[in-house]
Order: C-alpha cells, then structure tokens, then sequence
C-alpha cells in the first residue's frame, strides 16, 4: 500500500513536471487553463439589474481573519463590470519594489477576471489569489446592490482615480486621509479606501470611517481604530437600504482543488489547504488566534448575509466549468435584519450556527467545507 502511494505521488510529480517544462500550467495555477464557461455564468449573473457590487473575501490565516473588501461597478468594461481593489503592495515597502505589481495604489480590473480568470491584464507581477482569480484561494461574498444613482456611481469611480493619482504624486496628507496615500494594513487599508469613496465619492456623510480625522493621526493606530471589511460592508447596507436601495447576494465558492503556492507569501501551502474562514468583524478577533464566532456582531453579519443570499456559483473541477450550486430568494433588507437579529441573540448553543456556517461551505474551526452549501433549512 505505501509503495503504491509513493508510486502515484511520483507520478503526479512528473506530470507536472512535464507540463512546466511543455510550457503549460495545471489547471488551478497561474497562467494555467481557463474556465470554460466564465461568459455563461457572467451573462446569467447579469440578468438581474444590480448597480454595484461589494466584493467580501473570506479570510485565509489560521486565526481569526479580517478577510478583503473591493467594490464592483457594473458596466465599466464591455459585458463586465470593473472591480475597485486596494492594492496591498502598494505600500512603497521596498520589499515590494520588485516583483509585485505596485503600479496603483486601487488596482482596476474587470471582475470576471478578478474572481475567475488565472492571467491578468495588469501584466506578470499581480497576484494570483489576489488581483485575479480569488476563487481558487478563498469565497467571496458578493453583496449586490440596486437602486444606485448615476451620479454616486461617477463619484465613486473618481474617487478611486483620486486615490490613484494622490499616490502616484507621493502626497503626505489629503482632506480624506490624513496620512501618507500608500496601502496600510492597520491604516489606509481596503475597507477605509471602499468607506472613503462611499463617503467623498458617492456623498454619504453619515458613513463612519475610522481614521478620517485629525485627532486618529495623533493616536496610536491599532485594531480597534482599523476599518474592517465586514463592518464597512454592513454598515453600507444599513445607510443604503435607508435610502431605498436593495440587496441580494452572491456566494462564489472557494475550490478547494488548487495546488498552486504563492512565492510572494512564503507559506508554502498550497491554495487548497489554506483556511476558508468567513471574515471576522471584530478588530481585535482578528489579530488573535480565534477559533470560534462568539460576538453578537460576527453572527449577526454572517446570519444577515445567508438571508439576503440568491445564489451559490462553484467550480466543478472535473467539468471546469462553473455551476449553480443553489439559488434562493433572498428576504428582503427588513426581514433578513429581523432574521438574523433574532438568530444571532438565541444562538447560545451553537446549534443555528452550526446550520448557517455549514450554509456557507466552512467550519467553525477555520478549516475548508465547501460541499453543501444551503443544506437543509434554518428552524426559526
């Protein structure tokens, strides 16, 4: 039995081998085979008439993790949408000048390519998991909104122009950020650059970032003053769904069959055993070494998003080719708030929870479960 073992591992070694050296990558790598049918499920996602498009990455470290948060705007690109990202790179560290695209500050690529595609038209240094193809590294939440006004929609692209020039100039200091323009973690991170263009671009004053006044600057900046992806994004619903505006949401599902590891992080893990952990609310959860959701406020975000939830896309790797998992109707904004308001106070033995976190493909452990997604009914 082992010799037979050592014999297949040797095997699928020198498959790979040959195909590198045949100048083809597996499927699952960069640079590797496309998915065969990305325009079909693309063009089925876009029969229903969505504005904009929070994009809410699972987090993939062993603790608890905040995860990412970039901003689609629909029809930016022909039969496509353009996905907003800050770019994680562009903190003018010079361990990142070489080798990693640090060109723009808010990388702008169209979202077919940002969640499905394993090349990218930012040329050979974006990152594979990151700037394209995030599916075979981690889920994303799509939390589609409609009802958006035009005019919020340009302000939001400009803004993001705004912060891409403001970082080519090198500026020190901005009406909006009171720091630097370089990508920080803790500072000017994803969910504060997607918060700032709701708040300056789009005209929503009564959107709270953390960080935006002069006061943050004279603070140690730590997590509890850190904006953070979920937070931003269910506080956006929130102010939204207060000025009309509706919601659904998309679960892209992590497939879990990519050997492909990352040279920019170092972890040596391949992207199938990375953790798939839905991303943490709380600022200091993240920074521990959580394995649970405890906080009101985590299971009322994950309970909030499994109501408003339409659809479930995956990856059957066998076919490669995407496929709708699951589709339901989403409650509306006032009956998934009720919803999930009611499940996240009761859920005091973990017995909803363990229901909505199967939903959602993952474990409470922080490990990957990505096989039965709306699985039997949440008992109110």
């Amino acid at each position: 039995m082992l010799i037979r073992t050592v014999l297949i591992l040797m095997l699928c070694v020198l498959n790979l081998a040959v195909a590198r050296v045949c100048g083809a990558e597996p499927f699952g790598h960069k640079d590797g085979p496309d998915i065969e049918n990305i325009g079909e499920i693309n063009e089925l996602l876009r029969q229903h008439p969505y504005d904009l498009e929070l994009l809410l990455s699972f987090g993939t470290s062993k603790g608890g993790s905040a995860g990412h948060l970039a901003l689609a705007i629909r029809d930016q690109a022909p039969h496509d949408d353009v996905v907003y990202s800050a770019n994680f790179y562009a903190d003018l560290d010079p361990r990142h000048g070489k080798g990693y695209y640090n060109k723009n500050l808010i990388v702008m690529v169209p979202k077919t390519e940002y969640l499905f595609k394993t090349s990218s038209s930012l040329g050979i240094d974006a990152s594979f998991g990151l700037d394209m193809g995030e599916i075979y590294k981690r889920s994303i939440i799509g939390i589609r909104i409609s009802g958006v006004r035009q005019n919020m929609k340009d302000g939001l692209r400009a803004f993001f122009n705004q912060l891409n020039s403001d970082f080519h100039a090198r500026k020190q200091s901005t009406y909006y950020h009171h720091s630097p323009i370089v990508y920080g973690y803790m500072d000017l991170n994803c969910a504060k650059a997607v918060g700032l263009a709701f708040k300056y671009g789009a005209g929503i004053d009564n959107l709270r970032v953390k960080g935006t006044s002069l006061w943050s600057r004279l603070n140690f900046i730590s997590a509890t003053k850190a904006n953070l992806p979920t937070e931003m994004a269910v506080q956006l619903i929130k102010i939204l769904a207060a000025r009309n505006c509706t919601f659904d949401v998309v679960l892209y599902k992590k497939w879990v069959g990519s050997t492909y590891i990352d040279p920019l992080e170092g972890s040596g893990k391949m992207y199938k055993d990375l953790p798939n952990r839905f991303p943490s609310v709380l600022s200091l959860d993240y920074m521990e070494n959580q394995g649970s959701y405890e906080d009101y406020h985590n299971l009322f975000a994950m309970y909030l998003l499994y109501y408003l939830g339409k659809y479930s896309i995956v990856l059957n790797g066998e076919t490669r080719r995407l496929e709708v998992e699951m589709e339901k109707e989403p409650d509306s904004y006032a009956t998934a708030i009720n919803k999930a308001d009611q499940a996240a106070r009761k859920d005091k033995k973990h017995l909803l929870r363990r229901l909505v976190f199967r939903a959602w493909g993952i474990k409470l452990d922080g490990g990957v479960d990505n096989t039965h997604l709306y699985e039997g009914e949440i008992k109110e």
